[in-house]
């Protein structure tokens, strides 16, 4: 039998790929734990959708963000710590985000998370993989990333939001949209801002 529990990082810190200890906090494993956290709410999504297509399209994207957890959770240069994740999978995230968006109607106002359960989840995907972007941008000031790493986030995060609204109007949903307040009200907020 395999014990789950291994007690090595009862003091607060754990192994890299290859071998390095670091602490539990540190800035890789800040980078690697948060694509693992995008990944499991991406499972909820998952859970959720009825639609094959879409499922297919999320268990795939599942597949690469373990290799991109990999990919962050090896410092070592060259052969050891390739990228698993590169370009090719970046540009395949932008034909789906153009197939998505070309099925919807224009976007003329700010959409709110919400609509059907499966459009909510990716919407939760969506605001996580802005942190698992920010985080590696973080990580990159202070040690080496995988150069497709940020540009595939950033661009995850835009298939989210295009396949959250996909979601909703294939499901016959409404979007749920932001209504400004009357003027003279206060209001307002972040969102859909970052590029």
């Amino acid at each position: 039998m395999v014990r789950i529990y291994t007690r090595t990082g009862d003091r607060g810190d754990t192994a890299l790929l290859g071998g390095a200890r670091v602490a539990k906090d540190d800035a890789r494993v800040e980078a690697y734990g948060t694509v693992d956290e995008l990944n499991a709410v991406l499972g909820l999504a998952r859970a959720a959708c009825r639609d094959a297509g879409l499922g297919r399209q999320l268990a795939r994207i599942q597949q690469e963000l373990f290799e991109l957890g990999a990919d962050l959770a090896d410092p070592r240069p060259g052969p050891g710590g390739g990228s698993r994740v590169g370009e090719g999978h970046v540009e395949a995230l932008e034909r789906e985000i153009d197939a998505f968006t070309a099925e919807v109607p224009p976007l003329n106002r700010f959409v709110l998370p919400g609509g059907t359960e499966l459009a909510a989840r990716l919407h939760l995907a969506r605001t996580v993989a802005r942190r698992a972007e920010r985080r590696v941008v973080t990580l990159a000031r202070s040690g080496a990333v995988p150069p497709a790493a940020v540009r595939y986030l950033n661009r995850l995060s835009d298939w989210l939001f295009a396949a959250a609204r996909a979601a909703n109007h294939r499901a016959g949903s409404p979007e749920v949209v932001w209504e400004p307040a009357p003027s003279g009200e206060t209001g307002g907020g972040a969102g859909q801002g970052e590029a």
